[in-house]
C-alpha cells in the first residue's frame, strides 16, 4: 500500500488496507441470477422431454459465496419454484419420484447455503474489524506527511513492499522542536513485517529524544540505544542495523545540518542544477561497536527555492529489465534541469514515484522519499 502527502498530489491520509465493496457492484453478485436465467431460457428453447431444472440445484451454493443469508434463501426458493413450474409444463412430471428427490435436494442444499452465507458474513465482519485495528496500529508508526511543519514545506510518499501492509522496513518522521525542524529517514535491514519492531523502536526513540537532544550526533546515539533496548537482544538478529539520515533545519532558515548513519546522501535541487550533498558517513545505527567515535555533523547552506530530496534504497536500487539501478540524480537532472529552477516538492516526489515505477521491473521493496524546502 502506498501513502502520499497532500502536497504530494493525492490525499492527506493513508488509503485503507481493505474495504468491502457493496455486493451489487461486483459481477459475482449477479452470477446466481444469470445461471437461473440461462437454465430457464435453455429449457424453454430446447423443449426436451425432461425439464432442465436439475441444473438449478447448484445455484444456492453459488449464491452463498456472494450474498447474505436472506438473499441465499430467496435464491433457493426461486430455484425450487422454477423446478416445480418447469415440471408442471410437462404432464405427469410434477409428482414423479425423481422430481420429488430434486425438490428435496434443492431444499437441503438451500439450507446448507444459508448456513454457509451466514458464516461467510460473520467471517468478513471479523476480518474488517481485525484489519481496522491493524491499520490503526500501523498508522501510529508512520503518520501522514503534513503539507508544512514550522518553516519547512514538504511532500513525500511511502510504499511498503509487502502486500497488504502499510508499514515495512523503511521509516520516516518529522517534528518541530526548540532546536528547529528535525527529520529522520531510514531503512531497516530486511523488509516487511519482520522489520516493523525495529521501525517502532527507532521512531519511538526519535519522537522522545528529538525534543531533548541539542546535538544531532547525540540524538543518533539515543536512537542507537532505542534499538538496543527495544529489539536488540530479543530479535535474535546479531546483524540488525538501520541506515539513517538525521536532519535539522535551524530556526534561522539559512542552512541544514545532517548526520549520516550509512544512508544515501541527500540530493539538492536548485536553479543551478542537481548535486549530492557531502556528508560524513558513520556506521549504521545498531553497529556502534564498529566505530566508537561520535558521528560528525555536516552543515550546508539551504536557500529559499532550493529543494532537498531524501530517499531510501528502495528507490535508488529499483532495477529495470537490463538489471540497471534507477539513477535518481540523473533522472531528476534531466527532468528539472536546463535552468528550469528547483521544482515544487509535490511535483518532485510525484515525478520520482511515477518514474521509478516505470523503471522498475515490479520487484516488491519498501520505498520512501521526502522533499523539503524553506516555506
Amino acid at each position: 500500500m502506498s501513502h502520499v502527502g497532500e502536497s504530494g498530489g493525492t490525499e492527506t491520509g493513508r488509503p485503507s488496507l481493505w474495504r468491502p465493496r457493496p455486493d451489487c457492484r461486483t459481477w459475482a453478485w449477479w452470477v446466481p441470477l444469470l445461471l437461473i436465467a440461462l437454465d430457464t431460457a435453455a429449457d424453454l428453447a430446447v423443449r426436451s422431454r425432461e425439464p432442465l431444472s436439475f441444473l438449478l440445484v447448484g445455484v444456492p451454493p453459488v449464491a452463498a459465496a456472494t450474498r447474505g443469508p436472506r438473499h441465499t434463501a430467496g435464491v433457493a426458493a426461486l430455484c425450487l419454484g422454477l423446478e416445480v413450474w418447469l415440471a408442471s409444463r410437462r404432464p405427469g412430471h410434477i409428482w414423479e419420484p425423481h422430481h420429488l428427490a430434486l425438490y428435496t435436494a434443492t431444499v437441503l442444499i438451500g439450507l446448507v447455503g444459508v448456513a454457509l452465507a451466514r458464516q461467510r458474513v460473520r467471517a468478513e465482519k471479523n476480518l474488517v474489524r481485525a484489519r481496522s485495528v491493524a491499520e490503526a496500529m500501523q498508522l501510529t508508526l508512520l503518520r501522514p506527511f503534513p503539507e508544512r511543519i514550522g518553516p519547512v514545506r514538504l511532500a513525500g510518499f511511502y510504499e511498503a513492499g509487502e502486500r497488504g501492509t502499510l508499514v515495512g522496513g523503511d521509516l520516516y518522521d518529522l517534528c518541530e522542536t526548540r532546536f528547529g525542524v528535525r527529520v529522520v529517514i531510514g531503512d531497516v535491514r530486511g523488509k516487511g513485517l519482520e522489520a516493523v519492531q525495529t521501525v517502532a523502536a527507532v521512531l519511538g526513540g526519535f519522537r522522545v529524544c528529538a525534543h531533548e537532544s541539542q546535538d544531532l550526533s547525540r540524538l543518533a546515539e539515543h536512537l542507537e540505544l532505542s534499538i538496543a533496548r527495544g529489539c536488540g537482544p530479543s530479535s535474535g538478529d546479531d546483524e540488525l542495523f538501520v541506515t539513517a539520515l538525521l536532519l535539522e533545519f535551524p530556526p534561522d532558515g539559512t542552512s541544514v545540518r545532517i548526520v549520516d548513519r550509512g544512508h544515501p546522501a541527500p540530493l539538492l535541487l536548485s536553479p543551478h542544477g542537481t548535486r549530492r550533498l557531502g556528508t560524513a558517513p558513520a556506521p549504521p545505527l545498531g553497529l556502534c561497536a564498529l566505530d566508537a567515535e561520535r558521528a560528525e555533523v555536516t552543515t550546508h547552506p539551504l536557500r529559499s527555492g532550493e529543494v532537498l530530496l531524501l530517499y531510501t534504497d528502495g528507490v535508488s536500487e529499483a532495477r529495470n529489465t537490463r538489471g540497471e539501478f534507477y539513477p535518481v540524480a540523473e533522472r531528476l537532472a534531466d527532468r528539472f534541469g536546463d535552468g528550469r529552477g528547483a521544482p515544487d516538492p509535490s511535483a518532485l516526489v510525484s515525478f520520482l514515484r511515477t518514474d521509478a515505477e516505470k523503471w522498475s521491473t515490479g520487484t516488491a521493496d519498501d520505498r520512501a522519499a521526502l522533499a523539503l524546502t524553506w516555506a
